[in-house]
Formats: structure tokens, sequence, C-alpha cells
């Protein structure tokens, strides 16, 4: 795979957006299990373990992209300033995913979004025209209509989830700049060796004892997570960010059907109206892509 330089137009919106929804299903299977395992692991150890489990899917995608040199890169300062927001936004979001409700943890992230938009503009160039702007706020209100946070939320622990969205939006912004010219391997690669390191810089605050049944669980995050960042690589380098983004709503309704298929969990009207909300804000965006391209 022989990285090249291109514009930071979109190459393939469609595709780009079913990029970012696989990505956004595989991620909220993770966050379902990495919810479980913060109850008995340190962050740290939580890191370590989950990266390095998520170099099993990194092996296999080095191995479709043609080896080693899939790799290599045009500068590392970008891919070290990757890592270091990488390391930051998991670390805030698993102390999160710790001290917050699942859904009010998730429903913060989702935040995101605003910020990439309101970021897209004066770091990479792109126009966000009105009618996208409104799209992504109705989008977010379609969120709170699902998640509808509740008291807990306003607790001091909120800041992390959302110091999460902040460099969960400003690794967005820099993924779609170096995905243009290192491949998506290369990009994922030296973003789970700074997780990986960070973490295992833990061990000498105390870590506890694995237990062999979990050991299961951390294999299945990895690959959940290798999976799903590999994706949202693809998703960035395939389509703008702003336009892409917005589809990480999608998660929503990806946790409504897990609930209901694992635990059983029936919606309620208020999150279907929501669902809802967030498609329609989701197909507007993309038909506005479209519209703007035919006039290109």
């Amino acid at each position: 795979m022989r990285a090249q330089r291109i514009s930071l137009g979109s190459i393939s919106p469609f595709k780009g957006v079913v990029c970012m929804i696989g990505a956004g299903f595989f991620l909220t299977l993770n966050d379902a299990v990495l919810k479980w395992l913060t109850g008995d692991y340190p962050v740290g150890q939580i890191m370590f373990l989950r990266g390095v489990f998520v170099f099993l899917p990194i092996a296999f995608f080095v191995w479709q992209a043609g080896g080693a040199k899939s790799l290599r890169v045009r500068r590392i300062q970008p891919h070290l300033l990757r890592g270091a927001l990488m390391v930051a936004g998991t670390f805030l979001f698993i102390n999160g995913l710790r001290h917050l409700p699942f859904a009010d943890a998730i429903s913060i992230t989702f935040a995101g979004p605003l910020f990439v938009t309101a970021l897209a503009a004066p770091l990479l160039g792109e126009v966000i025209r009105w009618r996208r702007w409104l799209a992504v706020i109705i989008g977010f209100i379609g969120v709170l209509i699902i998640i509808r946070p509740t008291s807990e939320v306003a607790q001091w622990a909120a800041i992390f989830p959302l110091a999460a969205s902040v460099t969960g939006a400003l690794r967005d912004i820099l993924t779609r700049k170096m995905s243009q010219h290192d491949s998506s391997v290369a990009v994922m690669f030296y973003s789970t060796l700074a997780v990986t390191f960070a973490g295992g810089m833990t061990f000498l605050g105390g870590w506890a004892p694995v237990q062999t049944s979990d050991l299961g669980l951390f294999l299945l995050c990895g690959i959940l997570l290798g999976f799903a960042h590999f994706l949202m690589i693809e998703a960035f380098r395939l389509a703008e960010a702003a336009l892409v983004v917005p589809f990480k709503y999608v998660s929503l309704l990806w946790a409504v059907l897990l609930g209901l298929v694992i635990w059983g969990d029936i919606p309620d009207g208020w999150t279907f109206a929501g669902a809802g909300v967030v498609v329609a804000s989701g197909l507007y965006i993309l038909h506005r892509e479209r519209i703007r391209k035919t006039k290109t």
C-alpha cells in the first residue's frame, strides 16, 4: 500500500460514512465490556492489557497492507501528538466509566462532534455551512432525547468524559490530516503503542491480579477496539471530518439494539423519537454533501 498525498476533500463520502457507522458499532461493544472491567482493575492496567491485545488485529492489518512497509510514515511528530491525545483521552474516558453510569458517560462524550465541527474550519480549512451546523446540533439534541441524562451528570466526575470528547475531537482533526499521506494501519499502530506504553508505566503504582476469566474480556476489548479504530481512521481518510463525525451518533442506535438483544431492554417512545432525530440529521448532512459535490 503506497501512501499518496491527496487533497482534503472527500474521496468517497458514502464509504466514509459506512466506516464511521461500523466503527461506532465496535466501539459500543468495547465500551460495554470496558465498563465491566473498570470495577476490578486500575485505569493504567486496563490501558496496557487492552493495548497489548489491540496489536492482534493490527498485525492482521499490517499483513493485509503488505507487511512492515505499511508502517512507514512521512513525519513522526504528528504520530507522537496523536499518541499523546489518545493517552489522555483513554485515561479520561475510562475514569468517566469508572465513576459515572454507563449511559451518562457515553452521552457526554457525544459532545465530541460539536467540537470537531467547530475545529474543522480553522484547522482543516473545511467550509461548514449553516445547514450542517444546524443538523449537527439537532443530532446532538436527538442524543439527549435518547439518554435523558440524570442529575448525576452534574457531578464532578462528568469532567472526565467531557474532557475526553475534547481530546477526541482534536485527535479526529489530526487524523484527518495524517491519513492523507500515512496509511491507516500506521496511524493506528503508533497511537496504540503510545497508549500501551503509557499504561505499562503505571505498573509501579500497583496492579491488581488478573483473573483468568477476565483475560478473555481484555482480548475481546483489544479486537473490538482494533477494528473500530481502523474503520474510524479509514472514515477520516475517505471523507471530510465534519461529514463523518456526526454519524458517531448512530452508536446510540447500536446501544439500543444490543440492549434489546442481550438484556431484553425494550426502548420507550422517547428512545425511538431520539433515534429518529439522530438518523434524520445524519442523512441530511449526507444529502447536503452530495448537493455540494454536484455544484463543484
